[in-house]
């Protein structure tokens, strides 16, 4: 199966300020472009997942069942108001230090869904706003997008690079099709 990861602040929702994060339904938003990408990479004949990285459990600034909550609503909004549904929100609550094998740019919520939904990494696509997003999907053989970002973010001796860069939503959603094809 292949499947579109997508990172969930900046690319799912619109992001919190910075140092901050999303703690209640109420502050998560859906970024405008988010559904017609999700739609264009189902319609491509992709799955699609969230995999993200959330430091406020770690940091006791929100409990698992809220986030979870939130990402229920998610999935319930997208699904009701869209028809369009995601296989699953996966989430790394651990903080930088903890040493877990999940937490991003680590792969291994990646190969952890791979494992569990028989997804072909290498037919499969990591989206992300940051790159520790692309060394995640690079690291679990993905290839990439890097969207909020200028082409000149990345570093000529970088070991990761994204397979396309974009600055926005917008942007990604008129070239998502082009891309996976």
């Amino acid at each position: 199966m292949k499947t579109v990861f997508f990172d969930r602040d900046g690319i799912v929702n619109l992001p919190p300020p910075e140092s901050e994060y999303v703690l209640s339904r109420d502050q998560f938003e859906i970024t405008p472009a988010f559904p017609a990408v999700l739609r264009a990479v189902t319609d491509l004949g992709y799955t699609s997942l969230v995999v993200t990285n959330q430091r406020c459990i770690d940091r006791k600034l929100i409990d698992a069942e809220t986030l979870n909550r939130i990402h229920e609503r998610l999935c319930q909004r997208l699904r009701q108001e869209h028809g369009i549904t995601l296989l699953e929100v996966l989430y790394c609550p651990h903080g930088p230090s903890d040493r877990c094998a999940c937490r991003k740019p680590l792969p291994g919520m990646l190969q952890d869904a791979a494992r569990r939904y028989g997804i072909d990494l290498t037919s499969s696509w990591m989206i992300g706003d940051r790159m520790t997003d692309v060394e995640a999907g690079r690291r679990a053989g993905c290839r990439t997008i890097l969207v909020n970002a200028a082409p000149d973010i990345i570093l000529p001796d970088a070991v990761y690079h994204p397979d396309h860069v974009c600055p926005d939503m917008e942007t990604l959603k008129t070239n998502i099709t082009a891309w996976l094809a």
